[in-house]
């Protein structure tokens, strides 16, 4: 079920059909959308990310252009960059999502947005939320998260093995944001990469907390799966799962959670710092961008 709903998906312009354009007319542009957030530094960290990756993107084979959209919170908007690239005559958009895993804004939102699902219901809540949905005149080919990719686990190593002192004596908690209608596989990514990183890294074991709308936004879940980790380890290690940095939850409340922790300060190492920057997630995107070009030039449907 989790590989149906999050197989790489392509949406044609009723007008394009019967009428394909030769090799030479076509034009592809790479989207690279995330959340948004009203964090400047969250806003930095994403247009770093664009800026790395785009010589070596623009280096494939049939890719003319690369640009950075987000979904609310900050601009340019998802539709509003669409529409910029119907005004410059871009036949095919390669949308890649900078999510972490599969909920409700990569399995409904997202598609509805860039108008590959029609659900009356999103559309009329993205009317309350702000956000515009528009249907390109390009196809539209979307990505999968960054969940079917193993960067995630060696990205919490990574970070992990730098806070660690004894990996044997230490615990980790694993921090994500949740999605309330797609929380099992929420838990499932979590429990596969604890498992990862415990056995690469010697870590004693592994917890996990939840800093979104499924926890209301509060530090108690933090706070309580460290207390969880510090009854069986003697330090717990906390590792923010969000794709880039917000004051709101890495400083606001996953750091609330640590200092509401006792002797927090000797038993728990914890930098608010998030997945981004990381040269695995570049070369994903790469990867990422090659597929779908060599897909649009070959006319072959990913699954």
């Amino acid at each position: 079920m989790l590989l149906l709903i999050t197989a790489c998906t392509s949406g044609e312009n009723p007008a394009a059909d019967g009428n394909p354009e030769s090799e030479g007319t076509k034009k592809t542009a790479i989207l690279l959308i995330n959340h948004g957030s009203r964090s400047n530094e969250w806003k930095r960290q994403l247009l770093e990310l664009e800026r790395r990756v785009s010589s070596r993107v623009a280096a494939i084979e049939g890719i003319d252009t690369l640009a950075t959209a987000f979904m609310e919170h900050a601009e340019p908007s998802i539709a509003a960059s669409l529409r910029n690239l119907d005004r410059k005559g871009y036949t095919d958009i390669i949308v890649i999502p900078v999510f972490l895993s599969v909920g409700t804004h990569v399995f409904d939102d997202i598609p509805t947005i860039i108008g590959q699902k029609q659900n009356p219901t999103t559309i009329e809540q993205m009317k309350l939320d702000g956000i515009e949905h528009y249907i390109p005149l390009a196809r539209t080919h979307l990505s999968r998260p960054l969940e079917f990719s193993e960067l995630i686990g060696k990205n919490v190593l990574r970070r992990a093995q730098a806070l660690s002192a004894n990996p044997s004596e230490e615990g980790l908690v694993l921090v994500g944001y949740g999605s309330s209608g797609f929380q099992e596989n929420w838990e499932h990514l979590f429990r596969n990469t604890g498992k990862q990183v415990c056995k690469e890294g010697g870590f004693g074991g592994y917890t996990t907390a939840w800093c979104g709308h499924v926890a209301h936004y509060s530090p108690d879940s933090t706070a309580s799966a460290i207390r969880r980790i510090l009854k069986k380890h003697e330090r717990a290690i906390v590792i923010p799962l969000l794709v880039s940095f917000s004051e709101k939850f890495q400083i606001g409340i996953i750091g609330e959670g640590v200092n509401a922790v006792d002797d927090n300060e000797k038993r728990v190492r914890y930098k608010p710092d998030s997945i981004l920057p990381d040269g695995e997630l570049e070369a994903w995107i790469v990867k990422m961008a090659k597929t779908h070009a060599a897909a649009i030039r070959t006319g072959k449907t990913l699954q």
